[in-house]
């Protein structure tokens, strides 16, 4: 079974910056697709960014310039740098691992973005 755990969030005043990171533990080979996802309050889980094995990535529109997603697979590591943050930002962050039938999430990590 794999295991993800996020780290890195916490409270940020608007323009700030975080680096959140997810370290997973059991085979993850660089056929899963890992990504960022988050949810604010009342609102769906929605994505922020996703990275192949190979490298690509993409990003949602909203976070585009600000966001920059990398992954290691040898380490099973995956980081999400935050630039600029805006109250907006503010949710759960949350880890994702996925290929075919295959799905794992990481418990999340609170960023809030607030004066």
């Amino acid at each position: 079974q794999v295991q993800l755990v996020e780290s890195g969030g916490g409270l940020v005043q608007p323009g700030g910056s975080l680096r959140l990171s997810c370290a997973g533990s059991g085979q993850i080979f660089n056929n899963y697709v890992m990504g960022w996802y988050r949810q604010a309050p009342g609102k769906q889980r929605e994505l922020v960014a996703t990275i192949t094995g190979g490298g690509i990535t993409n990003s949602a529109d909203s976070v585009k310039g600000r966001f920059s997603i990398s992954r290691d697979n040898a380490e099973n590591t995956m980081t999400l740098q935050i630039d600029s943050l805006k109250p907006d930002d503010t949710a759960v962050y949350y880890c994702n691992a996925r290929w075919s039938i295959f799905n794992y999430w990481g418990q999340g990590t609170q960023v809030t973005v607030s004066s």
